[in-house]
């Protein structure tokens, strides 16, 4: 990164700094309706290398692209820009900058900024590429500012911190209205351990997870399913539990518990709405059950079953999976999958599949065999271990 910075900009960088994307091993469609998630911090990151730049505009380029290569670069006034301003993926990283003004206020930072991205997270594979340059930028830009003012008050703000700033750029300048688990699982990651993150008091703690002990593996099977409705199909299923939270007077569907859930299924008016909240009810209840087993250090394999379930009530009550993530699915656990199941907002992505070792190719092998019978583009399958969150590199 910093090579490429220099011929781009002629200088040499302030510095390197990485964010990863994230896996959410189970807790799908929970992060915005206070409940629970299991995410890792996966082992493909986002790098940025940035530095000050003359005048007022700061520049964003990236060497990553599609056949045509790198998009142009973009630049904006840092000082003034606003929501609206840019879009695409530009507005990643103007609302990250967007996003930290308004958390600092005025305060002593460079005027302009030269940076250069890459990524190695998919794009459009559900392993929140978004959070990781948020996050990336984030901690970038964040170093830069405190160099100028070291005992200004970006010297306090903390990786929590950090995580809500860019979810303020994905809500509130790119307009997505995503929850906290991406950003969170990005900036908090830890080698060797899941986040257990209650979403409604962002308290989290780091549960152990190492399927390499237990002799397993966890594969990523990128889909490349276009995304059809994403967006809008996102926004429904959020508004949709949020009106059936304010119908049962409750403060958040995680205050359900499952013992209770035929009960106040049936105060419900419709059979849509019951099925989208008993998702989110049963989906925490499977979350606290994989932290229970991870705490007694169970046989991982016990987890089969939970992610399993997860991945048929996200298919039947919340009905975000399309046919690219249900075959990939029944593939897996036909060739001998422990569990798998699709990961992410859903309608395209990646499935997530907990496999023996010695199985993973046999896996991969039959997804790949249903994705050409079914007509479908070859999915990308990789393994994935816990790692660390965003840091500096250099």
């Amino acid at each position: 990164m910093a090579l490429a910075y220099r011929e781009r900009y002629g200088e040499d960088p302030a510095g390197c700094w990485r964010a990863p994307g994230r896996v959410n091993l189970i807790g799908e469609h929970t992060d915005y309706t206070g409940g629970l998630v299991l995410p890792l911090a996966i082992d493909h990151a986002c790098y940025v290398a940035a530095g000050p730049a003359p005048g007022t505009r700061t520049t964003v380029g990236t060497l990553w692209g599609g056949d045509d290569g790198p998009p142009p670069p973009v630049s904006f006034e840092a000082g003034h820009i606003v929501p609206g301003d840019l879009t695409g993926w530009a507005a990643y990283v103007a609302g990250v900058v967007w996003a930290l003004r308004e958390r600092l206020g005025d305060v002593p930072g460079p005027p302009a900024l030269n940076l250069l991205i890459d990524s190695e997270v998919p794009v459009g594979a559900g392993l929140s590429s978004s959070a990781a340059l948020e996050c990336a930028v984030a901690v970038a830009v964040t170093a830069l500012v405190r160099d100028v003012d070291p005992e200004g008050p970006a010297r306090d703000l903390t990786p929590l911190d950090l995580a809500l700033v860019a979810k303020r750029c994905e809500n509130d300048f790119v307009g997505a209205p995503t929850g906290y688990m991406d950003q969170l699982a990005s900036m908090l990651g830890r080698p060797g351990h899941l986040l257990y993150l209650d979403t409604r008091s962002l308290t989290w703690e780091h549960v152990p997870f190492d399927p390499a002990a237990g002799g397993l593996q966890l594969l990523v099977i990128d889909t490349r399913a276009p995304h059809a409705l994403v967006d809008g199909e996102y926004a429904v299923r959020r508004a949709t539990c949020e009106q059936a939270t304010r119908m049962l007077g409750v403060g958040a569907l995680r205050d359900i518990g499952v013992a209770d859930l035929v009960g106040v299924l049936a105060r419900l008016p419709q059979e849509m709405m019951r099925r989208r909240v008993r998702h989110v009810v049963t989906e925490n209840e499977r979350v606290r059950a994989v932290v229970a087993l991870l705490r007694a250090q169970g046989d991982l394999r016990a987890l089969g079953p939970l992610l399993n379930a997860s991945h048929d009530s996200l298919r039947d009550d919340f009905e975000v999976t399309v046919p690219h993530l249900d075959v990939a699915v029944d593939a897996a656990r036909s060739a001998g999958a422990v569990g798998a199941r699709m990961t992410g907002g859903g309608f395209g992505g990646s499935v997530i599949a907990l496999v023996d070792a010695d199985r993973s190719e046999a896996v991969a092998t039959a997804v790949r065999e249903a994705f050409a019978g079914r007509g479908f583009a070859p999915p990308a399958v990789f393994p994935v271990s816990p790692g660390a969150g965003a840091g500096r590199l250099s």
